[in-house]
């Protein structure tokens, strides 16, 4: 795997996510996504071209630029890489964020697809340990020596959800994506309309499993994805509880009195050596709608 490569595989998904985009193919977009990236967009482009199936008559091109290629040293397949670059949209000058774009490979009869993408602010990346030959260090799923294995992380995330206890610090931080989210869930678990139940999984086996890369400091800086369903029922007999156009085109069943809706987040979080201490930082969360299940 050389940088020329990644090169390679970063402009034709670019090439390709803006055709996808642009006409609103589910079916292009797959050719170049994967895992928790692929589920999310395969599903939202679903939903779009049910409401626009002329396409997007407000796209807006994507580039990504000044790239920078972390490509770890590895053994066999699969095979696996991540693209540091800048991203603009339309008219946008690059600069403001930057997209890491996480690429996978099964094989060498397989094309490269994108499993993560996660958004920082330019200049907030951690700083990443390397070799000799300027190569970013693999971090495993077990055995990382890390204060949550990377292969652990989704389910204790899930866990820590499910819980729902927002004070409880002693493996994530609060944030936006931990404590304020167990916050929002509770104030709007039950109103005077609707209830709303929820429920979360982990995500790792295949193409969902975590990549991770060791920091400079020897922690490590890990995408992960996870499950997550909120059931909402309404209260009043006869009232169906409300669903847009999107959410419709995804949705089986008929939703007379509740709906079900399936989300998938990845996220990318620094997490410490386990001799260091501390605790699970979120730097990155994005999450989608994949499925809807009326009743």
């Amino acid at each position: 795997m050389t940088k020329a490569d990644a090169a390679k595989a970063l402009a034709h998904f670019t090439e390709v996510n803006n055709k996808a985009n642009k006409s609103l193919d589910a079916r292009l977009i797959a050719t170049v996504e994967t895992g928790p990236l692929g589920a999310v967009d395969e599903a939202g482009l679903t939903a779009r071209h049910a409401a626009q199936p002329g396409g997007n008559p407000d796209f807006k091109e994507l580039s990504l630029s000044d790239a920078d290629f972390l490509i770890p040293r590895q053994v066999g397949w699969p095979k696996w890489f991540v693209a540091d670059a800048a991203v603009g949209v339309g008219d946008a000058a690059p600069g403001a964020n930057r997209w890491l774009v996480v690429f996978q490979r099964d094989d060498a009869s397989k094309a490269w697809r994108a499993s993560y993408v996660s958004v920082f602010r330019t200049g907030s990346l951690p700083r990443f340990a390397r070799d000799a030959d300027g190569l970013v260090e693999a971090v495993p799923a077990a055995g990382s020596g890390l204060l949550v294995e990377p292969g652990a992380l989704s389910k204790a995330y899930a866990g820590y959800l499910d819980k729902g206890d927002a004070k409880d610090t002693s493996v994530f931080a609060p944030g936006a994506a931990t404590s304020q989210q167990i916050a929002e869930r509770a104030k709007g678990a039950r109103t005077a309309a609707s209830a709303t139940q929820y429920a979360d999984q982990p995500a790792t086996n295949g193409e969902f499993a975590p990549v991770a890369l060791r920091t400079a400091d020897g922690g490590a800086l890990v995408f992960f994805a996870s499950h997550h369903t909120a059931k909402i029922t309404m209260l009043r007999p006869g009232v169906a509880p409300p669903v847009n156009a999107y959410t419709k085109a995804l949705m089986t069943g008929t939703p007379k009195k509740s709906v079900t809706l399936g989300r998938v987040a990845r996220q990318a979080v620094v997490v410490p050596a386990k001799k260091d201490g501390g605790q699970v930082v979120f730097r990155s969360r994005i999450v989608g709608l994949v499925a809807a299940r009326g009743e």
